[in-house]
């Protein structure tokens, strides 16, 4: 099995909190708009706002791949963009992949109040390709794809 690189920070690996959810069934173009809204953002501040995306109390900024996602009205003047979703299943992948890092992070004896997400990526990983037949002896392609999640985690 092949080994998984993080990115290179200029941080001392003692101070920060890893982790990576592999081949996880989530689409990559979800996944793109739910890291990007939540880097930079304190863990615990980030799990609030997820939680209330789950509870569909707030939207979800769409800033790419938001072709047919319509202007929300629970959409924060912060993100200075109008159009969002609730992205449920790749929340629930980030939330996995966010305590798995802190937990990690604690492990290694940081403070869990002070926590940051430094970096956090989602990737392309594997497209399992399948066929699906269908009238007159045709066939239509039916793809799952899965994507790669990580996360880093470090005292702000």
């Amino acid at each position: 099995m092949a080994n998984w690189t993080y990115p290179q920070l200029s941080i001392d690996d003692s101070k920060l909190g890893k982790a990576v959810v592999k081949d996880a069934p989530v689409s990559t173009r979800d996944l793109y708009n739910v890291c990007k809204a939540i880097r930079g953002m304190k863990v615990k501040e980030a799990r609030d706002f997820l939680d209330r995306v789950l509870k569909h109390q707030e939207s979800l900024p769409f800033w790419r791949y938001s072709h047919g996602s319509s202007h929300r009205s629970n959409i924060s003047s912060k993100w200075r963009i109008k159009n969002g979703r609730y992205p449920v299943k790749a929340i629930k992948y980030v939330l996995r992949a966010l305590d798995n890092a802190e937990a990690n992070a604690v492990s290694k004896g940081l403070d869990p109040d002070s926590l940051k997400v430094i970096h956090i990526a989602a990737h392309k990983s594997l497209t399992l390709k399948r066929f699906m037949p269908r009238a007159f002896g045709r066939a239509t392609a039916k793809y799952r794809r899965t994507s790669h999640i990580e996360v880093i985690v470090g005292e702000a």
